[in-house]
């Protein structure tokens, strides 16, 4: 097989050549935009999952379809080390510089962009806990007017957040549009940012103003969000993003495949889903790996086999062992714990070998650990910081990577 053309995409939040099983989140967001055009109310979207699962590629995917409605939109990646301002202002800057073209009154641009300079100006110098300024954080907004005042310019980031949003949204209303904040990796947003996140949401959404986020996040967003406001719950609509069902993974391998005129056969397919377990990470990763070593069509289960422990050793260095490498020696040890604890539980619940990446009770790692759970406690919440581990529910955790259990019982202690 030709590797130039090799259709298979295996990348951090870049688009595979066919989005497949994703028809219903797309048919979701087209009737939300639809109904806010309207006038009709409507709630902000959160997307969570686990790592690999397609969560950035479906929300710029969600931007793009934003953006053929001619709506303004701008996306920002949150950090765990950095204010939700001046992103955010960033973000709202280009969306209102998509929607200003079509806005018969420059006044009402040039205002909107004085309030938005204030806010963005109101950054502290010194960023979160007194820790000095990092370069990406002294942004210069290039706006040529000068800054409001009196206007998203308090200090208090709830406050200002709600007044940008609701000034975002009446430029969006001049020209019949909306705006759209599309937020990754929401969960690291700080406590603070999450509240007025939630408040602004909250006032928009009762004046019904043209205005929505769109996040995506961890598992445990939704407990981030509800620690933050207990109306979160009502205020977002909340949707898990899964692996692949084995319909829309063949045709994730397919699709493509037959782009070039070539075919796969069943047994291929079968032990294709059985390796990649339908995520759609390793669903590329698993086919440009077979594509390459396949020496002609229709590729066989054979071809599979050989090129397995190929895709297999890239997963390991790039997926799994970047990650395992940011984990001090203690947090290995209790990641090791989790991961043969979870095969025990898998194994109980009856959950088929390669899959068994269950949450694990904290209580049952101390106790394997030989350890007070209390002492476990600062290597439980740098793992959970680092991103590598999410708490779902009170007193378990469990892998934010798929397979990632897996991946640690193979390697040495």
């Amino acid at each position: 097989m030709d590797p130039v053309r090799n259709p298979y995409a295996p990348g951090a939040g870049q688009r595979p050549p066919e989005l497949a099983g994703r028809g219903r989140e797309l048919d979701v967001f087209d009737i939300v935009l639809e109904r806010i055009a309207r006038g009709r109310p409507e709630r902000s979207l959160m997307l969570t999952g686990l790592r690999g699962v397609g969560k950035t590629v479906l929300l710029n995917t969600l931007r793009s379809q934003a953006i053929n409605r001619l709506w303004g939109s701008g996306k920002i990646e949150a950090r765990p080390d950095q204010s939700l301002r001046r992103p955010v202002a960033a973000a709202l800057h280009m969306a209102v510089r998509e929607l200003a073209p079509r806005h018969r009154a420059p006044d009402r641009i040039d205002a909107f962009l004085g309030v938005l300079k204030a806010f963005a100006q109101r950054s502290t110098p010194t960023g979160r806990a007194g820790a000095p300024s990092k370069l990406r954080d002294r942004w210069q907004p290039g706006i040529d007017v000068p800054a409001a005042s009196g206007r998203a310019d308090s200090g208090d980031i709830e406050i200002d957040l709600v007044e940008l949003f609701s000034d975002a949204a009446a430029v969006a209303s001049d020209v019949g549009t909306g705006v759209a904040l599309f937020i990754d990796e929401m969960q690291d947003l700080g406590p603070e940012d999450v509240s007025a996140l939630c408040a602004a949401c909250h006032e928009l959404s009762q004046i019904g103003a043209p205005l929505i986020v769109v996040g995506a996040g961890l598992p445990h967003l939704p407990a981030v969000l509800s620690a933050a406001k207990s109306y979160s719950e009502r205020l977002f609509r909340y949707q898990r993003i899964d692996r692949l069902d084995r319909i829309a993974a063949d045709q994730a391998l397919c699709a493509p495949a037959e782009r070039e005129e070539v075919e796969y056969e069943q047994k291929a397919l079968d032990l294709l889903y059985e390796k990649s377990g339908g995520y759609p990470y390793f669903v590329q990763a698993y086919g440009k790996a077979t594509w390459d070593h396949a020496p002609r069509s229709p590729i066989t289960a054979a071809d599979v086999r050989v090129a397995a422990p190929e895709a297999e050793a890239e997963l390991a260095v790039g997926f799994f062992g970047s990650r395992f490498e940011r984990a001090t020696p203690a947090e290995r040890e209790y990641m090791r714990a989790m991961a043969t604890l979870s095969l025990v539980e898998g194994e109980a619940g009856g959950v088929a070998r390669d899959d068994m990446d269950a949450a694990v009770p904290t209580s049952e790692i101390a106790r394997a650990l030989g350890r007070k759970p209390a002492s476990l406690s600062p290597a439980r919440d740098a793992l959970i910081k680092k991103g590598l581990i999410y708490s779902g529910e009170r007193g378990t955790v469990a892998f934010t990577v798929p397979h990632f259990g897996r991946y640690l019982r193979t390697q040495p202690t």
